[in-house]
């Protein structure tokens, strides 16, 4: 299996509209299970080996998920946070049951489930569901970004922002950037934006997709992290890098912005002069 490739290359294939319609499947089967045990005063909770929390919840709503694939689509393979990788080939389905466990074992709605496939090391499409809001997000190559609203399904596009003095950013926290030696960078997008917020995990990207945000990046991320995010940001017309402008989904770093926006940010991010045509 290639590593998935977070590019936007301008002719890819357009996606299956039945993956899609599963991939929406399996999201109402996963809010099923997140939501019967959300803000359980008995959920259990246990640390995992990296000392990051696991729940039952996150546990049986890959196991759902797999289920679900294993019975509709057994010949691709799959790549969860919880259970790893089964299967090999061209497609690959990548599950995060619960992004933001912190956040679900302390009963705050902020989490999603997010489900993608990547065909040929691309992500095709992507699902975001946030049940504990009653939101939806989804996208896939050639079909358009999609959320869910009271008056029914909004397709959805990135602002026209073009000036990094009007946009607003979200930039997960200080310590992740500290921790990875890019504090001086978060000081200088800060400093030179209208406004910044640490949002945080895949709600922003949506934000983004929305067009209410234009710049979103983070470090120690994984594919599972961010590759149901991916199409959704790229459909709605925006771009979707690492954080030095390159595109391999297993770099640890991700930048998405509304594509006017991305060069200018990437030139503050490394200190250099805006690049000149």
């Amino acid at each position: 299996m290639p590593s998935p490739d977070i590019s936007t290359p301008s002719e890819l294939p357009r996606a299956d509209r039945t993956d899609l319609d599963l991939a929406l499947r399996i999201a109402d089967a996963a809010d099923a299970v997140t939501m019967a045990r959300f803000d359980a005063a008995d959920l259990d909770v246990r640390l995992k080996p990296d000392r990051s929390h696991v729940t039952e919840a996150d546990l049986a709503t890959e196991r759902a998920i797999r289920e679900i694939l294993a019975a509709e689509r057994p010949d691709d393979g799959v790549f969860g946070e919880e259970f790893g990788v089964t299967g090999d080939g061209a497609r690959q389905w990548i599950i995060d049951p619960i992004d933001g466990t912190a956040n679900y074992l302390k009963g705050i709605p902020m989490w999603s489930t997010l489900i993608a496939l990547a065909v040929d090391g691309v992500p095709q499409v992507g699902v975001v569901a946030q049940p504990g809001l009653g939101r939806r997000w989804w996208g896939a190559t050639g079909h358009g970004a999609w959320t869910n609203t009271p008056a029914g399904d909004r397709r959805i596009r990135v602002s026209d922002v073009d000036d990094v003095a009007d946009a607003s950013v979200s930039f997960q926290s200080i310590g992740q950037w500290r921790d990875y030696g890019r504090l001086d960078a978060l000081e200088r997008v800060t400093g030179a934006v209208w406004r910044d917020r640490g949002y945080g995990d895949a709600w922003p990207y949506m934000l983004l997709a929305e067009g209410r945000l234009e710049f979103v990046a983070e470090f120690d991320v994984k594919r599972y992290d961010i590759a149901a995010l991916i199409p959704i940001v790229r459909e709605a017309g925006g771009t979707f890098t690492d954080i030095d402008g390159g595109d391999d989904l297993d770099s640890l770093s991700s930048l998405a912005t509304n594509g006017r926006l991305h060069q200018s940010f990437l030139d503050l991010i490394h200190d250099r002069l805006p690049e000149t045509s």
